[in-house]
């Protein structure tokens, strides 16, 4: 989930900054110190998203760069339990498949990339025995967030699964999709059976 946190920090803007406009080099300076940011409250740091307040500056004898009380907000992604999610799948292993979803990489183990026997080929291809549906690189997924550990906080780890209806490669939802809504022959031949076996009671 992408979400708004307000934040504020002494930001140290140096004399090499001091030609720009103060809070242009103030947004360069948080971006400086907080782009790729990841903790486990924070989530991961995609962006600065506005200055909201710039204190005055206070300058330290010996250093020559100014110090500013800034209030600010960054745009941050958080991942979450069962929250479902559309990416690109990067690369294929044995093993299963890793899909890009912004910010961050997500791992589908080979037994969650869909309801089938699947198995794994030499050309980084998961392909479904009896679905004869297929996984490569490039594809463009909707998937389900069920693993999210910050256990190594440099390198979150998540889990995904693309089993459950709803979920998987884009082109196989729409035809689940398409195979439930039935045809306007089949409903209109149903629509006149029922109508002439009312009129047959009656």
């Amino acid at each position: 989930m992408f979400y708004k946190v307000e934040l504020k920090d002494h930001i140290r803007v140096p004399p090499n900054l001091f030609n720009l406009p103060l809070e242009e080099a103030v947004v360069k300076r948080i971006k400086t110190k907080y782009s790729g940011f990841i903790s486990k409250d924070l989530g991961i740091v995609v962006d600065v998203s506005r200055v909201k307040e710039i204190g005055e500056g206070i300058i330290i004898p010996g250093d020559g760069a100014a110090y500013y009380d800034i209030l600010f907000e960054l745009l941050t992604y958080k991942p979450e339990m069962q929250e479902i999610v559309v990416g690109k799948i990067k690369d294929i292993a044995e093993f299963g498949a890793f899909i890009n979803i912004g910010p961050i990489d997500g791992m589908i183990h080979i037994s969650q990339t869909m309801d089938d026997f699947v198995s794994f080929s030499k050309d980084k291809t998961l392909s479904g025995k009896e679905t004869k549906r297929s996984l490569k690189v490039n594809d463009i997924c909707r998937s389900r967030i069920i693993a999210v550990s910050f256990k190594d906080v440099l390198n979150p780890k998540l889990g995904l699964t693309m089993r459950q209806p709803g979920l998987g490669r884009l082109d196989w939802i729409k035809e689940d999709a398409e195979e439930k809504v039935p045809k306007k022959e089949e409903k209109e031949g149903k629509e006149k059976e029922h109508k002439e076996k009312k009129e047959g009671k009656k």
